[in-house]
C-alpha cells in the first residue's frame, strides 16, 4: 500500500436517501424473519429437550437414523441438509453420548455407517413426543389454517 493511499481522507457515508437505504427495513425482510423465528424455534427446542437432551441438529441426524437404519456419514448428512464437517461433528458428539455407533462400511471401507445404539433406539420415542411439542409450539402463535399455510409455503422455500 502506497503512503499516498494511507493519507487519503475517508470518504463522508452517503445519505440513507442517496442510498436507497430509507426504504429497506431489517425487520422486513425474509432472511431476518427466518433467523428470528428460528432463533425462537431453538429456544423452545432446548427448553423442552433440556439440558441432557439432543440438540436440534443433533435430533435431526437420530430421528433420520431411526425411520431409515443404518446411513452412510454422508448419506444422513445430505437427507439432514448438513455439510460434511458439520455432520462429522454432529455424529461423534452423538457417539460421545452413547447414542451411535460408527463402522467401516463393509461394501466400501472409505465409508462410515452410523448406526442408533440401543439407548437410543429406546429413548426415541419420546424424544419424538418431544419433538411434537416443540414444533406445536413453534407454530402456536399461528391459527390452524395459517399453520398449514407456513408449512407449505417453508417446504417450496426449502
Amino acid at each position: 500500500m502506497s503512503l499516498e493511499r494511507q493519507s487519503r481522507p475517508l470518504r463522508e457515508p452517503q445519505s440513507q436517501s442517496d442510498t436507497g437505504a430509507a426504504d429497506y427495513v431489517l425487520e422486513e425482510q425474509v432472511g431476518h424473519l427466518l433467523r428470528r423465528a428460528y432463533q425462537r424455534h431453538l429456544a423452545l427446542f432446548q427448553n423442552i429437550f433440556g439440558e441432557d437432551g439432543p440438540t436440534a441438529m443433533q435430533f435431526a441426524a437420530l430421528q433420520t437414523l431411526y425411520t431409515r437404519g443404518a446411513l452412510s456419514q454422508n448419506h444422513l448428512g445430505r437427507l439432514i441438509a448438513m455439510d460434511p464437517p458439520t455432520v462429522k461433528g454432529v455424529v461423534a458428539r452423538l457417539e460421545a453420548r452413547g447414542w451411535v455407533t460408527r463402522a467401516s462400511d463393509p461394501d466400501d471401507a472409505r465409508l462410515k455407517r452410523v448406526s442408533l445404539t440401543a439407548a437410543a433406539i429406546e429413548a426415541m420415542p419420546g424424544m419424538i413426543e418431544r419433538a411434537r411439542a416443540v414444533t406445536a409450539a413453534t407454530l402456536s402463535p399461528l391459527s390452524r389454517e395459517d399453520q398449514l399455510r407456513t408449512l407449505a409455503v417453508l417446504r417450496r422455500m426449502a
